[in-house]
């Protein structure tokens, strides 16, 4: 088979897949016109996991990509780890790759007695705008270490260091690390992996409900302090600036919401879990970036009622530009 032809009998067999019933989720405006609406899935649970919004398909798996970390994170503190609250928040974080999460990953991996070339992560420029224009200011090109992802794999090669094993192959799908972060994902959202693919990064990505991605990060956001859960959660909600960046909305969102755990993910993915151990996941349709958060703020104000601080308003509708000037928005629907 030609690969022309092996590339159009794949899309023969994902087209023959039935479509995740979605719903509309949020909408652009310019001037008095419906620009565009974007499509998804979101739920909305309360503190002992019964949904109290749902929207879409609520059946349907989605990869949550990078909203998995501060999971994953949960194993590498169970391992008997030692980490500082900055590295612990690193490990969870996609993060903006400015000097300061470079240098926190860094000290990740000399702690263990590693260094940067045992890293196996895909290579990138930073992730944050501002970051990356400085990045190329001085010089820098895509690296492990810049790359999104690299609080995560240092944290993980340090965990596979400490447990013994190696750390040479450390993404390999028979690797001892692999079933143990399966088990912990399978644990803390209470749904059983039935696929396993390979993430951006180079980790494994398994396809969740909603339901289950939310009961994940209630896990998290609701734990005892003195346990692994509550201690990612204690890390993220400390450094949200390591989470993600400055500038960048997860960050905004735990800053805005005392007790929020929250994390992004690539295509649109989105959870959030609260203090009281109610938690939210959204998944947009078409992967846009810019749908995440306002329906998620939505579906917070609806959760929080009174207790929903004025700086959520500032990250649920974004103004659409004409000339520079501010002719249409975007909003939850």
């Amino acid at each position: 088979m030609t690969p022309s032809a092996a590339t159009s009998a794949g899309f023969a067999q994902l087209a023959a897949q039935p479509l995740a019933q979605h719903v509309p989720l949020v909408a652009a405006s310019r001037g008095e016109a419906l620009e565009s609406i974007h499509y998804g899935s979101a739920v909305l649970l309360d503190s002992h996991g019964e949904i109290i919004t749902a929207h879409g398909d609520q059946q349907a798996r989605f990869y949550p990509r990078s909203a998995l970390k501060p999971l994953f994170a949960v194993a590498i503190l169970r391992s008997g780890l030692e980490l500082t609250g900055e590295q612990i928040a690193l490990a969870a974080a996609s993060h903006s790759g400015s000097a300061r999460h470079q240098q926190v990953a860094e000290s990740t991996l000399e702690a263990a007695g590693l260094s940067v070339v045992d890293l196996c992560n895909s290579t990138d420029l930073p992730y944050g705008g501002a970051e990356r224009a400085a990045w190329l200011a001085e010089g820098g090109t895509a690296t492990q270490l810049a790359q999104n992802c690299s609080g995560k794999h240092a944290a993980l090669l340090a965990m596979c260091q400490h447990n013994g094993w190696p750390t040479k192959n450390y993404l390999d799908a028979d690797h001892p690390l692999a079933a143990t972060l399966r088990g912990i994902v399978e644990e803390l959202t209470d749904e059983q992996i039935l696929r396993v693919s390979t993430d951006g990064c180079g980790t494994e990505v398994y396809p969740l409900t909603l339901a289950a991605l939310a009961r994940g990060f209630a896990a998290l956001s609701s734990a005892a302090p003195d346990t692994a859960e509550g201690r990612v959660a204690a890390a993220m909600r400390a450094y949200p600036e390591l989470v993600a960046g400055e500038g960048r909305d997860v960050t905004a969102l735990m800053r805005a919401v005392p007790g929020a755990v929250a994390k992004d993910g690539f295509e649109g993915i989105q959870a959030v879990g609260l203090a009281d151990g109610s938690s939210l996941a959204v998944k947009i349709s078409d992967g846009s970036d810019r749908a995440r958060m306002p329906i998620t703020v939505r579906l917070l104000a609806e959760c929080l009622g009174a207790r929903a601080p004025q700086e959520l308003t500032e990250l649920a509708c974004s103004p659409l530009l004409g000339g520079g000037a501010p002719v249409g928005q975007l909003a939850a629907l």
